[in-house]
């Protein structure tokens, strides 16, 4: 099936999506606030510049849209035109994103991702949870953790 807009209106609106600043990251950082917590965003020294660093913990937490990194879930399909260029596209995502954590954990970092999931759609979980979630993680010793949204 062709495109219902034009290739220019296209990536007008594709150059409109924005990688810092979203509504899911605004989220994770209200309720790390709410909680007491102090943090830097998106810094430059890090790999993969991160959406959020709490120096304290040493960990960092990313906010990824499920799309963007082809996450197995209900908000991500595999757009139907153009199927190779996306198919390329978020593979790259995939493999720069596992860089990324590689190199984060070899700097003694720990992870957090907290997927578009998790914040938006039929499967969301409650902001207590959310909140709950983070929490316990960083309470913990685990090097890493994702918080997805209900199967």
């Amino acid at each position: 099936m062709a495109d219902v807009v034009s290739i220019k209106k296209r990536s007008q609106m594709m150059s409109g999506i924005r990688s810092m600043n979203t509504r899911p990251e605004l989220i994770v950082r209200r309720a790390l606030h709410k909680k007491g917590f102090r943090f830097r965003l998106h810094p430059s020294g890090l790999p993969g510049k991160p959406d959020i660093v709490l120096p304290k913990y040493k960990a960092v937490v990313f906010t990824h849209g499920c799309f963007w990194h082809g996450h197995d879930c209900a908000l991500f399909k595999m757009p139907s035109t153009n199927r190779t260029f996306w198919k390329n596209k978020i593979d790259r995502n995939i493999l720069n994103d596992k860089r990324v954590l590689n190199l984060l954990k070899e700097k003694g970092y720990r992870i957090l991702i907290v997927w578009e999931c998790a914040l938006k759609g039929r499967g969301k979980i409650s902001p207590e949870k959310l909140e709950n979630d983070m929490l316990a993680w960083f309470g913990s010793k685990k090097s890493f953790n994702q918080i997805r949204g209900r199967v």
